[in-house]
């Protein structure tokens, strides 16, 4: 598919990226974030899994102290990322595993109590907080709850082309997917959103939602989120950065639709990470610290008063 031409990218009205997306000399401790308890929330609230896919911590991180992801932060507990670890190392392996209650492990030692966790004996992580479902999956189990299940989906896991892209939608009631959502869209995220106010606008007042939404606007390619940027360059850490301050652009409407009928409780991560030169390696599917180590973090989306 033909990419577009960086000097006329929609999104160049980003702040031009700094010289080098640096780590940090000496990070403080990850925060952690305060676990509500999921038995009062399921029934109650509206629920919401943004998955951005592909998203490092360290460049989440790095954002975030820097200030470049103003609506991003304004929700984050602190106004910071929780430093995790990813379930999986590529997005199908991850999102299966989320979808089963697994969602990214806080990156410290544990046991580390779940939000959400199928019925099974012995599990050491189900506490008294935890929403228990009685069925093989996270999704299905709020269905029985009676919440509409809706999949807005990005990366080709979610394409509904063939029988693999068919499995994690597969999971819930309604399903979402198009080019404008895909990983070669410069305005996924918009597309994205966009769906899903449609979809929230469109259920009954009573109606309650859990909304999964996968951002692709992450994953390779993503060389265009970032003014200047070539195809033949490539992608990199500074358009990695790029395409985060391009989602946090957008995120507000999303927020803002899933809370515009009743409280949402929302869940904003990362599945993986992903490689651009670190220790000679590139892309994920691989065991390397830029790969397994995710940002996290959970929080309440109030309704209008």
């Amino acid at each position: 598919m033909p990419q577009p031409d960086p000097n006329s990218n929609p999104n160049s009205d980003s702040a031009p990226a700094p010289d080098s997306v640096r780590s940090p000399a000496g990070r403080s401790p990850t925060p952690t974030t305060t676990t509500p308890d999921m038995n009062e929330v399921v029934g109650r609230d509206d629920l919401l899994l943004l998955t951005l896919d592909t998203l490092r911590h360290d460049v989440a991180a790095e954002l975030a102290a820097a200030g470049r992801l103003p609506n991003l932060t304004a929700r984050l507990p602190g106004g910071t990322w929780e430093k995790r670890h990813a379930p999986g190392s590529f997005t199908y392996a991850s999102h299966q595993a989320m979808f089963a209650g697994f969602l990214p492990t806080p990156a410290r030692p544990g046991p580390h109590p779940r939000l959400f966790a199928a019925r099974f004996a012995g599990s050491e992580t189900t506490a008294d907080g935890t929403f228990v479902f009685e069925t093989p999956d996270l999704v299905s189990g709020l269905a029985a709850r009676g919440y509409r299940t809706v999949c807005v989906g990005g990366v080709g896991f979610f394409n509904k082309q063939g029988a693999l892209g068919d499995v994690l939608p597969g999971y819930f009631q309604e399903s979402h997917w198009e080019p404008e959502f895909s990983v070669a869209s410069p305005t996924s995220f918009e597309a994205q959103v966009t769906r899903a106010e449609k979809t929230i606008s469109e259920l009954p007042p009573d109606q309650r939602l859990f909304l999964f939404l996968n951002a692709s606007a992450l994953h390779q390619p993503n060389w265009f989120h970032l003014a200047g940027a070539t195809r033949e360059a490539g992608d990199s850490r500074l358009t990695h950065a790029a395409a985060l301050e391009y989602i946090d652009r957008h995120v507000g409407r999303l927020f803002s639709a899933m809370s515009s009928r009743r409280r949402c409780f929302a869940i904003v991560c990362s599945d993986h990470g992903t490689a651009y030169g670190d220790d000679g390696y590139t892309g994920h599917r691989l065991g390397h610290e830029s790969v397994w180590t995710v940002p996290y973090g959970h929080f309440f989306l109030e309704p209008p008063t």
